[in-house]
This record gives C-alpha cells, structure tokens and sequence, in this order.
C-alpha cells in the first residue's frame, strides 16, 4: 500500500481549471433516479469480468438494472409533506428524515416489483432462499428490515434479506430525493446527507462544467451528492492528519482518504479522470483497499447497504 501526505505533497493539489471555465460548484445535486441506477448497472458489468468477486459484481449488476426498469408509473410517495420539509429545513435537518420512515403504496410496490423481477436473476442459493424468505413476509415484517437498515442495526444471520430491502429503499429515497429543491438544501453535519441526513458511501472529484476538481460526497441511500472542501475528513470535520492511500501498482482512481483524529477511512473516487466511477460500485469493487487500510488501523467510515457486516 502506498501513502501520501497530508496537507501538503499528497498528490491532491488542485488540478489545473480549463481554460474560460469558472468554478462555482453546486452545494447539492440531486439524483436522476433511473439514470442513476442504470449507469450504476452499467459500472458494475464492467467491473464484474475477471474480478475476484465477479459473481458478487454480475449479480449487483442485474439487481441494479431492476432498480432502473421498475421505476415507470410508480404511485406518488406520501411523505413527507410540504409543512414537513419546511420546518426541517428551517431547523436544519434533512427534509428526507430517515427515522421518520413509514412504508407507502410507492415503497410497497417498489419492493414487491424488485423481488418479483430478481426471481429471474441468477444468484447463489443463499440469496435465493433469502429472496423466498422476503417475498413470503408480509408488509409488517418487510417494513422491520426496512426500519433495521435506516437505523443501522442489521442482524449478521439477514444480511442477505436486508439486501434486497435495501435496493427497494434505495430506489424510494432517490425518487423522494429528486422532488426537493436542490437550492434550499443545507449543510445537516459532518458526514451526514443534507437530504436523508444518511452518511457517505464514498466521495467523487468532479470534472463537471463549472465544478471541475472539487469533492462531492455521495449518499449511498439517497443518491444524493453535496460538496465538501478537499484534504478535510468527510466524516468529522478534521483538516489535520489526513492522507490518501492506495495499493501499490494498481490504478490510482479509487483512494482511502484516512483521518488521524476519527481514525476513521473514507474511499475518494477520482471521477474527473474516469467519469465512469460510479460511488456504490466502484466501492464495492475495490475491497482489497479496504482490507489494507483496516489492517493499518482504520475504521470504515462509509456505509454501503451491500457490504452489510463489513
């Protein structure tokens, strides 16, 4: 594993702006959710060929493709309302409280058309008896794991129930997300979504027009993405003892940006060299970082709902 420096001599100065173009990134911008979900499908079969966990990366793939094609004529989700995101806001919390969180028509047909569409799926054995088990609960057992992976709490003998729960919220949230006005989001908290209020599944330096080479993180529930200052912890605010770390004679895309005073890791996703990376995917993809820098005593800071347990 290879290491650079904090805030000086880590590689991350800012890259050269193209000429004429001026920065002034966005502080949020929501999701397009099935854009969203299709390119992630999209990421994930490219990743998947000759790839250690390529069966893991397909299956992901497919479920992803699901979570794109579902989507048409949905019902209107119920919540939250207008009163609701209003007063959020006014007292600075995310209008898309996840602890608020009750199961709708629109997240009752989003899960029951994703686990009727992965039945066509090839997956392993396991996760097919788990999908059986889910597609056997009824509405009240569905909303417990749903209610489980919101508050963090998921019991290590369901990760693989909660997984297909999980893509269902998924879809919800972005959907729920894409109705707000992006310009009256608000910083909630360090390492915190202002729209879901959940926490980053990992960073993107953006080649976007007008934001080229600034930080962006993602939600990994919402989708949504929200500007935070560069060679700072994603997670608790420190701009001190942080560095960038990657495994030596592999690709540089993808780094774990560590924190000396949370000792905690975030991954970083060098999206304006490959526009192709994707926040969930690409950290999925690169497990073999995570396994060195927890081994070199970190903590994962970010929560992927397909790497429950990890």
């Amino acid at each position: 594993m290879s290491t650079s420096g904090s805030r000086t001599g880590s590689g991350f100065s800012p890259e050269p702006i193209p000429i004429g173009e001026t920065v002034a990134p966005p502080f949020a911008r929501l999701p397009e959710p099935e854009a969203l979900f299709a390119a992630r499908a999209a990421r994930f079969r490219a990743l998947a060929p000759g790839h250690g966990i390529e069966p893991y990366l397909t299956f992901l793939g497919a479920l992803a493709s699901i979570q794109a094609s579902i989507q048409e004529d949905l019902p209107i989700s119920e919540w939250p309302t207008a009163e609701t995101i209003e007063r959020a806001l006014d007292f600075g919390m995310p209008p898309l409280n996840r602890a608020d969180f009750v199961p709708d028509r629109a997240f009752t047909e989003i899960l029951d058309r994703l686990l009727t569409a992965a039945g066509e799926v090839s997956m392993p054995d396991q996760a097919r008896k788990a999908l059986a088990r889910v597609a056997a609960m009824d509405g009240e057992a569905r909303a417990a794991l749903a209610r489980n992976l919101l508050a963090d709490s998921v019991p290590a003998e369901q990760f693989a129930e909660h997984g297909f729960v999980a893509a269902a919220l998924q879809v919800h949230f972005a959907r729920l997300a894409a109705a707000l006005d992006a310009g009256e989001l608000q910083p909630v908290g360090d390492g915190a979504c202002p729209a879901c209020g959940s926490p980053p599944v990992s960073s993107l330096v953006v080649g976007w027009e007008g934001a080229h080479g600034t930080r962006f993180c993602a939600c990994g529930l919402c989708g949504t993405l929200w500007n935070h200052v560069r060679v700072k912890c994603t997670l608790c605010g420190s701009t001190e003892g942080i560095a960038y770390h990657a495994i030596e004679n592999h690709p540089t895309t993808v780094k774990a940006e560590t924190c000396d005073s949370c000792r905690c890791y975030l991954k970083i996703l060098l999206q304006h060299i490959d526009p192709e990376l994707d926040p969930v995917a690409d950290d999925i993809a690169t497990l073999a970082l995570d396994l060195l820098v927890r081994e070199a005593g970190w903590r994962r800071g970010a929560v992927n709902p397909f790497l429950l347990g990890y």
